[in-house]
């Protein structure tokens, strides 16, 4: 099939809310064959890319961008800028997301200029991402695991996004993995035994989540989240608003049990989030709430629970990082977690994402726990000079 020239192709900016629905309704045309895509709830959608609702845009401003050729949109792109980010990840950093486009090289070549283009417009030296939008959202691109479904807040790609990207000058910046655990089998036995003997530390004690004080409970999760990855590559904190809406958007599944928090010698020190995985409550609803929609996500995941899991969100402060002490409350969180989930609510299966490439200590620890890598994920960066 010979590919289109620049000039087929035509980028308009999303300005209105017609042009957005199409700007997320336009993967149903490339995944509309592949078994592991699962259609985001659209309303969802919506509310991540509404510049009015969405705390991110209280300090970050962005553009999306719909590609066509003739009648037909065939890609699409954002490009942010994001304050916090130029503190944290380097003055002159922009970020580019919710990439998708067919499989023609003149198609993501005109939407990668565009995006860089305004990007260098607002004064940017590098271009990063995917982030959809932010680094605290859907990060990196798939480029190992296409034939699983994505977890909640992870994302999907066809086989060929890597090699356009890289075909445009892209290189890695970091690779991310994703690691699944078989929560029904125990853990090996030598780990069991480190377990045994952290259950009887007197230094460490465990307590779940009050969701009676919902929003606290996420300041505190937060509060040792942006001290405990401070150091750590493409961190951004969140802000109080990003969390009060974090708070809003998990209220009616979370599951508090299986939300933990450790405390070492009375100190809130570490903590972690288990979150059932909502793509296997919605994936047979087309993204879409209404007429029955309502009732299936009631069904599936507020009356019941998935059969999996995906943990987000997990830090230790960094003052125990290094020490025994953070790994067995790292593994004593993850213990806990994995036991009410699977004693509690049946769950069958864990993905632990992302975990940092070059994080040997943690990709060990979860070695030690019977993990398997199964997904890769590349965040990917280019000069604009």
């Amino acid at each position: 099939m010979v590919g289109a020239t620049d000039s087929d192709i035509r980028v308009e900016r999303v300005t209105d809310k017609k042009s957005l629905n199409q700007f997320i309704d336009m993967p149903r045309l490339l995944y509309r064959d592949d078994p592991a895509w699962v259609a985001p709830l659209k309303f969802e959608r919506m509310g991540v890319l509404d510049k009015k609702k969405n705390p991110y845009f209280d300090h970050a401003k962005a553009e999306y961008w719909l590609a066509w050729q003739g009648n037909n949109i065939v890609g699409r792109i954002s490009a942010q800028v994001d304050d916090l980010a130029q503190t944290h990840q380097g003055q002159g950093t922009g970020h580019f997301g919710f990439i998708e486009a067919i499989d023609d090289p003149a198609v993501f070549k005109v939407l990668f200029e565009t995006a860089e283009n305004w990007l260098r417009e607002q004064g940017m030296a590098r271009a990063m991402g995917p982030f959809n939008l932010s680094v605290n959202e859907e990060t990196g691109l798939l480029i190992e695991g296409f034939e699983h479904p994505p977890r909640l807040l992870m994302g999907h790609a066809r086989p060929y996004y890597g090699p356009r990207l890289e075909e445009l000058g892209y290189g890695t910046a970091k690779n991310l993995l994703a690691y699944d655990l078989n929560i029904v089998e125990d853990f090996p036995a030598k780990t069991q035994r480190i377990l045994d003997k952290a259950a009887v530390n007197k230094h460490l004690r465990l307590r779940p989540l009050d969701k009676k004080n919902l929003e606290a409970e996420l300041m505190l999760f937060i509060d040792i989240f942006n001290e405990a990855w401070a150091g750590n590559w493409g961190f951004v904190p969140f802000t109080e608003n990003e969390i009060r809406k974090m708070g809003d958007d998990l209220k009616l599944f979370l599951r508090p049990d299986i939300c933990q928090i450790a405390y070492w010698d009375d100190e809130p020190a570490a903590f972690m989030i288990t979150l059932p995985d909502l793509n296997i409550a919605i994936a047979d609803m087309d993204g879409k709430l209404f007429p029955l929609g309502w009732v299936k996500l009631l069904k599936n995941l507020i009356l019941s629970t998935p059969k999996n899991v995906r943990v987000p969100l997990m830090g230790v402060r960094p003052k125990y990082q290094s020490q025994l002490s953070g790994a067995l409350m790292s593994l004593s969180l993850i213990s806990k977690c994995r036991n009410v989930c699977r004693e509690r609510y049946g769950i069958e299966r864990g993905e632990l994402s992302w975990i940092l490439e070059d994080n040997t200590a943690m990709r060990n620890m979860l070695v030690s726990i019977g993990c398997e890598e199964y997904k890769h994920y590349r965040v990917y960066e280019k000069p604009l000079a």
